[in-house]
């Protein structure tokens, strides 16, 4: 099963560079997207569905009530036996933030998540918004380990995080300690998601390696020179997490100031 999660920075503006198309031909099962910065009745069929490998991936949107603003989605090549959408908090569902699909088909049923955590870069009141979305999601994410372990329900909770855990996921982490998105208290949130509940940085866990992020400023020559952050996750429960066989940062195409992060897991059918 191969999973892609890509923050578009806007669906029209990522698709008119080709990113849909690119999505159409990576024999992905499910692609989660965020940053929709539209609403369902502004997209076009271009943008509710992906052509792939002669089949359709028929999209699931989550859209911020705010015009042009946040949103996520959710492309798959099977239908969800079940969609959620928000996690009961209105502040943060009416942003359209966080989006689950349950798929029971396989002997072992796998929800796929879509989520975008608030930047809190802007101002002060968006950092503070961020920090209360960490308090009302960690309970949200404790439920759903929960859920996998009296069940046995695997989950993959992908997205942009807007946190980078640790020294190795920016490159300028010196000059980054006091800026949001590598905030002591973010990180300590994130260690206690991976510690505390036991879920799993699924890249993390493949790839060691240094200088590999996934969104990179527009200023300057950021891109260029790859001065960037990793803040696009797929955080996993063990079980899936431990059959994920290969993972890649998409790189050579540009679609937005993200870039695709895509993982294969040997699942059974």
């Amino acid at each position: 099963m191969r999973v892609i999660s890509l923050n578009l920075n806007g669906i029209r503006s990522a698709a008119s560079k080709g990113a849909l198309a690119w999505v159409g031909g990576q024999h992905a099962d499910v692609v989660c997207v965020q940053e929709l910065k539209a609403q369902e009745q502004d997209l076009s069929d271009e943008h509710l569905s992906v052509l792939h490998d002669g089949r359709e991936m028929k999209g699931v949107f989550y859209a911020a009530q705010k015009k042009g603003y946040s949103g996520v989605g959710i492309y798959s090549s099977i239908t969800p036996s079940r969609v959620l959408r928000g996690i009961g908090v209105r502040e943060f569902d009416d942003e359209g933030r966080v989006l689950r699909a349950d798929f029971d088909r396989a002997a072992t049923p796998v929800s796929i998540v879509s989520v975008y955590l608030p930047s809190g870069s802007a101002s002060e009141e968006r950092q503070a918004s961020k920090f209360r979305f960490l308090e009302a999601f960690y309970p949200v994410l404790r439920d759903w380990f929960t859920e996998h372990r009296s069940t046995g329900r695997e989950f993959i909770v992908c997205g942009d995080w807007n946190i980078a855990h640790k020294e190795i996921d920016l490159k300028n982490w010196k000059g980054n300690l006091k800026n949001s998105g590598f905030l002591p208290e973010e990180r300590t949130w994130l260690t206690r998601v991976f510690d505390e509940l036991g879920w799993v940085d699924v890249f993390r866990r493949l790839d060691p390696r240094p200088d590999q992020y996934t969104w990179w400023s527009q200023r300057g020559q950021a891109r260029q020179n790859n001065v960037g952050w990793r803040i696009d996750y797929q955080i996993a429960t063990p079980g899936i997490a431990g059959i994920a066989r290969a993972a890649f940062i998409h790189t050579a195409d540009r679609f937005s100031d993200h870039a695709p992060l895509v993982i294969d897991y040997q699942t059974a059918a």
